[in-house]
């Protein structure tokens, strides 16, 4: 199994529901992430802010950061090589990367909930009407 690792930019959480505004890329890599680690799938994903060391002994980060900064970030490697650099990968890259059907990064489905369970016990006398 081939692993993949995205080295992020510095920020202070991953998800990306941090701060004034929501980045939704981070929470779509997020989801795939959580998707993935949940189907037992070999995948990391590293901060500058909580993992600089890694930037710093990864050869070919280091070297990509030196020569073109942080505009480069994200960074994502398959089994050590770097396949993209400025964005995150899109849920297609991922699935022909890691050689993975589609159910592998789909969220989730929630099952309807039964309405009936949330019917609160009358709290007016018969006939009057709840607001």
């Amino acid at each position: 199994m081939k692993r993949m690792v995205i080295f992020e930019p510095a920020m202070c959480c991953p998800t990306g529901i941090c701060g004034v505004g929501i980045d939704p890329e981070l929470l779509r890599i997020t989801n795939v992430f959580g998707n993935l680690q949940n189907n037992g799938i070999s995948i990391g994903r590293y901060n500058l802010t909580s993992a600089p060391q890694l930037f710093i002994k990864n050869k070919d980060i280091n070297k990509m950061l030196n020569e073109k900064g942080v505009a480069c970030l994200p960074i994502t490697t398959i089994d050590g090589e770097i396949v993209k650099t400025g964005a995150y990968p899109t849920n297609k890259e991922i699935l022909d990367w890691l050689h993975l059907s589609p159910e592998m990064i789909e969220e989730v489905k929630v099952k309807a909930i039964d309405d009936s369970l949330f019917k609160a016990a009358p709290c007016c006398p018969e006939g009057d009407k709840c607001l």
